[in-house]
């Protein structure tokens, strides 16, 4: 079959809307007809050529709806509704067997853009052609594993389970699992993007006391509030300074994270130093450069304040716990998703969509393709 996708094709290229061939599914996948797609700041850092190569198809956050399943698939039939998961889940690899999915080693292949198999579905005019995260949605039909896709209720809207496929759950996430607030804890996140403001309604959700947001953009302040920040700084050490007050017995915050769209070794630092004694600093957010040497900090005062850094990807998350877990907690209005989509556009739309998001416009576009509910 034939199929629309943007695709980017070189290094600082805008992404191009262009029509290829789409194989069928194979043992273990499952043909998707994407309705939504998320536009997030790891689709922005493709178009540096560093995250994956190029040319690939965009997007790795998004939701659809099964159309065909090939040979051996258990877990899903036509017609069901899913969201897609940038991490697969297979189930049964030492990762998944202990309870961290999202290291799954069936996401080996991911970065190319290639199914689990290492080989590819999709044929542009130059030969196949990847898909990001092995996903790319956004191509209004992919064939994905089954392995990547998470079975949802069809009285959500897929708008929303588009976004719960890697923004809301890699900031949830990272204040839930990754920092473990305690009760009445003081917690600064950095950045309020898709993934920080996420962020702050995980940590206010398990039960920290202070939630300090760091945000220079004050079009989001007013939101950041309603979805839990008590106080709201324009920088580091403004909020450094405050948590410090809030928090005098430790000197500063108990968790800081950093979800920033690009992690810079000034902000690390101004982390780290923002976090008081025994406190943990929890990586959430990407550099434009993956391999860039970002984490620059002084060691000796780390082991004098017992302080932890943390890594965490995708939040920490189990796709197939969590996705049903937090769409449960908005049904329940514990947490709010309606609210974080700025604007929707159509997938011809999508450059002005990712303008947006560099100008701060945005705290989330959606891309809706043709026929989406």
């Amino acid at each position: 079959m034939k199929t629309r996708a943007a695709v980017m094709t070189a290094p600082g290229k805008d992404w191009e809307i262009t029509e290829l061939d789409l194989a069928p599914p194979r043992a273990g996948e499952v043909l998707v007809r994407f309705t939504h797609a998320g536009l997030c700041y790891s689709d922005e850092h493709v178009r540096t050529g560093n995250m994956a190569p190029l040319p690939i198809i965009g997007g790795h956050e998004g939701s659809g709806i099964v159309e065909a399943v090939g040979e051996g698939v258990s877990r899903l039939a036509p017609g069901d509704h899913v969201a897609a998961s940038f991490k697969p889940s297979c189930g049964h690899c030492r990762w998944c067997a202990g309870g961290r999915a999202n290291l799954c080693d069936a996401a080996a292949y991911g970065p190319e853009g290639k199914l689990p198999d290492g080989t590819y579905r999709f044929t542009g005019p130059d030969g196949p052609i990847g898909a990001n995260c092995a996903l790319g949605t956004f191509a209004e039909h992919s064939v994905v594993s089954q392995d990547s896709l998470v079975r949802v209720d069809p009285d959500v809207p897929l708008s929303v389970v588009a976004l719960v496929s890697c923004g809301v759950l890699t900031g949830w996430g990272a204040a839930v699992y990754a920092a473990e607030p305690r009760p009445g804890d003081t917690v600064i996140v950095v950045g309020a993007g898709g993934v920080g403001i996420n962020a702050v309604q995980g940590a206010r959700l398990a039960g920290a006391g202070d939630v300090v947001l760091v945000e220079p953009n004050e079009a989001k302040h007013a939101l950041a509030r309603d979805l839990g920040a008590s106080h709201v700084c324009r920088d580091l050490a403004e909020a450094g300074a405050l948590a410090a007050r809030l928090n005098p017995g430790a000197g500063g915050a108990d968790t800081t994270l950093v979800c920033t769209g690009e992690t810079t070794a000034p902000i690390v630092r101004a982390a780290f130093e923002a976090t008081g004694k025994g406190g943990t600093i929890v990586l959430a957010g990407m550099s434009e450069d993956v391999h860039d040497i970002n984490v620059q900090l002084p060691g000796t005062q780390m082991v004098f304040a017992e302080k932890r850094l943390q890594g965490t990807i995708f939040g920490s998350c189990s796709p197939i716990r969590d996705v049903p877990r937090v769409l449960s907690l908005y049904r329940q209005g514990l947490i709010k998703l309606d609210e974080l989509v700025s604007r929707t556009y159509t997938l011809d739309e999508i450059n002005q969509g990712f303008a947006d998001l560099r100008s701060g416009r945005n705290l989330r576009g959606v891309v809706a393709h043709r026929g989406a509910p």
